[in-house]
């Protein structure tokens, strides 16, 4: 074991309790989205060991973290974002270097990282926060007295939090989900992506570093190395008593199934799948049809399509000015890719995917080019027929800058069409006041569908604020009752716990 303290510094070790652990001998490299290139540190892939190590550090810090003062974690939350802020353009440079984004993007992430911290830092010091209910004994009620009784909320324990591909900050090692966690008063362990392995490091250095300076338990934070088979295994870690995860829905889907078989089954909150469909209703592809196909070609490119909310359907009400519409949708298609995306194996799957969908029986390819030529942003066309009796391959995801449009003959096609979708983060629609009546009847149907509905915009871009709702019915989301953006997130790490008859000076003190 070894600590750390150079800022910027590369071992490739395992991160456990505030120690540096390294006894494995399989390895995992860093490798660059641009050119291939290889980082000089083998970073070492955790032994079961040191999975074990690190969920047993967290489980040991829980009693003393959960029960930390709000101040107190609110103080630690914003240490890591000064933490974070302190690293520079080291952190940007080596996240461009491992991701292909490009370094604007990655400093507009990595303010939103630190805003999601300190969010929650504001967040946890308001009394509101831990919903107090009181009901007050009433000792003389017949038949029989009332007691006293306290509510309020407690951690739910060791959270294990998943990095996601594409977003090396936001959505990674102190990203929304750890954040969430530790104002929850949750100890983390996380798995870093092993797309971005020395972004991880770096911004698990500072988490350390903010812990160590805050004085809380240093078993609060832990970061592992890994791939599949490391992330399995912390999952079914006793000490493990919830799961945090972003990504694919295969991924996702197998995690949740590990979670269900252990002895004592715990939550996976895991953001999986969504095309979120768009429906563009007849009055504004006839006013503005030029502008929202420019404004949604911008969006399902935007990144090389790598989001979670990139519109992946795109649903046209039949009228006079259709085809013209889906002309000027058509012409913000088959564009080559400027950028890399994230890595190989996804820059693979987006291939394969297309490739799959140019010889899709319900597919008409309208951006095409030859087989071999760099990547391209797709555009495909169904008929309102496939769409209708549910077509699986309308329902699928395809990461990447690739959607489907579909012209639909009228409004019952439309709702005949989305009883077949599967649950969704997003759904959007455009519409002009004569559409008014039209988009009133079908949200009753959109309701059920998404976790959050967007009216004359695009979806990508989430806002990280307190009414943001980012998930949705299954698959989006393994749980639609919450959220993994915005200030509704620790709902997911925290439990009500209630107190009956206790005397005060033993109550919690938000409870006093």
């Amino acid at each position: 074991m070894m600590e750390v303290w150079k800022v910027n510094e590369i071992l490739g070790f395992n991160l456990i309790a505030g120690q540096f652990v390294a006894s494995g001998e399989k390895r995992l490299r860093s490798i660059s989205a641009a050119d291939g290139s290889v980082h000089p540190v083998e970073f070492r892939v955790a032994t079961d060991a040191e999975v074990r190590e690190a969920a047993t550090a967290a489980a040991s810090a829980f009693d003393a973290f959960v029960h930390t003062p709000p101040r107190a974690r609110a103080d630690l939350l914003e240490a890591i974002a000064g933490e974070i802020d302190g690293l520079g353009t080291a952190l940007i440079e080596q996240a461009s270097r491992e991701t292909g984004l490009s370094a604007a993007r990655l400093e507009a992430e990595r303010a939103r990282t630190v805003a999601q911290l300190r969010m929650f830092a504001e967040l946890i010091v308001e009394p509101a926060t831990y919903g107090v209910c009181v009901e007050a004994a009433l000792p003389a009620r017949l038949p029989s007295p009332r007691p006293e009784m306290r509510r309020g909320y407690t951690g739910i324990g060791p959270v294990a939090v998943f990095g996601s591909s594409n977003f090396p900050l936001a959505f990674s090692v102190a990203g929304g989900d750890t954040a969430s966690a530790l104002a929850a008063g949750c100890p983390v362990v996380v798995k870093a992506h092993p797309g971005h392995l020395v972004t991880s490091e770096l911004v698990a250095n500072a988490v350390t570093r903010a812990v160590r300076r805050t004085g809380q338990p240093p078993g609060i934070f832990s970061l592992l190395v890994g791939a599949h088979e490391t992330g399995s295994r912390l999952v079914q870690e006793p000490a493990i008593q919830a799961v945090a995860f972003t990504g694919s829905l295969a991924a996702g889907r197998a995690l949740f199934d590990l979670a269900a078989r252990r002895d004592r089954p715990i939550p996976v909150f895991a953001e999986m799948s969504s095309i979120n469909p768009v429906i563009v209703f007849p009055h504004a592809q006839r006013v503005r049809g030029g502008e929202i196909a420019q404004q949604l070609g911008d969006s399902i490119r935007l990144g090389n399509g790598q989001f979670c909310t990139k519109p992946g359907l795109i649903l046209v009400i039949g009228g006079p000015s259709s085809a013209e519409f889906v002309v000027g949708l058509q012409a913000a298609f088959g564009t080559e890719l400027r950028a890399p995306m994230l890595n190989d194996a996804i820059a693979i799957a987006y291939r394969t995917g297309v490739q799959a969908r140019t010889h899709a029986e319900d597919l008409n390819w309208l951006s095409p080019h030859a087989a071999d030529a760099p990547l391209h942003a797709e555009l495909f066309s169904a008929d309102a027929s496939a769409f209708r009796r549910g077509a699986p391959v309308l329902r699928e995801e395809l990461f990447g800058p690739s959607a489907t449009v579909v012209v639909v003959d009228d409004e019952p096609s439309l709702l005949e069409g989305l009883q077949h979708l599967s649950g969704q983060l997003t759904a959007t629609v455009f519409g002009e006041n004569e559409d008014y009546e039209c988009i009133a009847s079908l949200l009753p149907a959109l309701e059920k569908l998404a976790g959050r509905l967007v009216f004359n915009g695009v979806p990508t871009g989430v806002e990280v604020n307190r009414a943001t709702v980012h998930g949705g019915p299954y698959p989006a989301t393994s749980d639609a009752r919450f959220t993994s953006v915005g200030a509704q997130a620790m709902e997911r790490f925290r439990r009500p716990i209630c107190y009956q008859n206790f005397p005060a000076q033993l109550l919690p003190a938000h409870l006093r």
